[in-house]
């Protein structure tokens, strides 16, 4: 985690930031259906983000993300999305389960491992042939529990 604040907040501020529509905020109710928490935890979260000057919120009313609160949930999803690439096209995770483990995964990467990590799925994923050999045979591997019959020259064993 990088923001200094906790996984659960920052969960919210990712919240905030997807569920929003245009420029209006979010209800707690909206929120509390995303995150599934109740409506006082959401409640007391908003209470803490705008507290620390992240969010802001009238009782009954919107939350909206401050523009440190945006540059905040931006972080939050970038870090979420390359991981869910990594895990789902990369390593073909189920997508539901490449999602819920992202969450998981995102409070705690450092910034840079979250830049060669991203860097690695750009990679990967911008190739314009396709996936490339070495995952094609990962992915046999995995399946299989051994390299495909012919390919053991082009996957040479340390020395």
């Amino acid at each position: 985690m990088i923001t200094g604040q906790s996984a659960s907040m920052e969960d919210y501020l990712e919240a905030i930031m997807i569920l929003r529509k245009g420029s209006r905020g979010v209800r707690v109710t909206e929120v509390s259906k995303a995150l599934g928490v109740t409506k006082p935890s959401v409640t007391a979260a908003l209470k803490k983000l705008s507290q620390d000057g992240l969010v802001r919120h009238e009782r009954y009313g919107h939350a909206e993300l401050t523009a440190e609160g945006e540059v905040m949930a931006e972080d939050v999803f970038r870090r979420h999305e390359v991981l869910r690439h990594f895990l789902a096209d990369i390593l073909n995770i189920d997508p539901d389960i490449a999602v819920e483990d992202a969450c998981k995964m995102e409070h705690h990467l450092s910034p840079a491992t979250l830049e060669r990590l991203a860097k690695f799925v750009e990679f990967v994923i911008s190739r314009p042939k396709g996936q490339p050999e070495w995952l094609r045979i990962f992915n046999y591997y995995f399946e299989h529990g051994e390299i495909p019959e012919g390919m053991e020259a082009r996957c040479p064993k340390d020395e």
